[in-house]
């Protein structure tokens, strides 16, 4: 599992820290974690080659529904990450899983490992 890359949209900086733990226990240092707090950095970097991309909605900037919509026309795999309500979530990305904070370490490390694992 050599060269996984996972995108973490987050501006709190303690719960960022909470979400690459979460991966972190799931994938061990197999993965590169690319963690950034704004839209427009998660823009840079979402032109990247990635695995997956864990997103907060709201985060420096404004919110990341332009990001995500990229990264899924791109087919890559994505969960919203948020405090926000589910019905702030677009109509057309109404799809993308969402994980309400607080989140569950072990149901993000899932999510990304399934995702990472194709299966």
């Amino acid at each position: 599992m050599s060269g996984i890359r996972i995108l973490i949209v987050e501006d709190d900086p303690f719960i960022a820290m909470d979400i690459e733990s979460a991966v972190s226990e799931e994938l061990g240092d197999n993965a590169e974690l690319i963690v950034v707090e704004s839209v427009s950095q998660a823009r840079r970097a979402a032109d990247q080659q990635l695995d997956c991309a864990l997103l907060d909605i709201d985060v420096v900037g404004g919110k990341t529904f332009g990001v995500a919509a990229s990264l899924r026309a791109r087919g890559t795999p994505l969960v919203f990450v948020s405090g926000s309500a589910p019905s702030e979530v677009p109509p057309e990305l109404r799809d993308v899983r969402f994980v309400r904070k607080p989140f569950s370490a072990d149901e993000l490390g899932r999510f990304v490992s399934k995702v990472v694992n194709k299966g």
